[in-house]
């Protein structure tokens, strides 16, 4: 008769087991989009549960994007390239959320300030083709973005965020703390 030391080692087996199988599940690299949709290269953002996924066009000096992150139907998302600084402020983003009755709502808005509108805007760079969906508890934006001038491709700043509500079709304020205010970094849009 087994006693309970192999009983707990056996069970701890399979909990590490299911903890690695969950965390490269949650890995971009292992992403199947519902839309058969593909993409060349992917990174796992640091911070707000988000993924970012391109193929680069180099002749078009275009970017195929799929923007995920984890978010409750009620929220919003949004990813951003800032071709004049590091932060929140300049940035050009992208921003979904699901309207009442299930739909998602994407378009682009500029960030000019600390308080923007959200409402949508062209950006100073082409995007096209933006639509979005929400599945398993994510958000995705899809876009193409570009053609992308200097200092939007090789060691883009980006910045990518998440809010708990949207009232009257405008996304409100996300938390001026915790992760919303590492949510941003550079990428090589190029070289990846």
């Amino acid at each position: 008769m087994a006693g309970p030391k192999p009983i707990l080692f056996t069970l701890c087996i399979v909990l590490c087991s299911l903890h690695m199988a969950s965390s490269q599940a949650d890995s971009c690299a292992n992403h199947t989009f519902s839309s058969d949709k593909a993409f060349d290269s992917c990174t796992d953002l640091p911070v707000l549960g988000a993924h970012l996924h391109w193929t680069y066009n180099p002749a078009a000096a275009s970017l195929h994007v799929a923007y995920r992150a984890s978010q409750s139907p009620s929220g919003w998302i949004a990813w951003a390239i800032n071709p004049t600084g590091t932060g929140m402020v300049g940035s050009q983003a992208i921003v979904a959320f699901q309207n009442s009755d299930g739909t998602m709502n994407a378009y682009t808005t500029p960030i000019d300030s600390y308080s923007p509108s959200m409402g949508a805007k062209e950006l100073s760079f082409r995007v096209s083709n933006v639509t979005a969906e929400y599945t398993g508890g994510e958000m995705t934006i899809f876009a193409v973005v570009g053609p992308l001038g200097n200092g939007t491709t090789g060691g883009a700043n980006q910045v990518w965020q998440a809010g708990d509500s949207v009232v009257g079709g405008v996304p409100q304020a996300h938390a001026a703390s915790g992760d919303n205010v590492k949510s941003m970094g550079t990428i090589d849009f190029v070289s990846k």
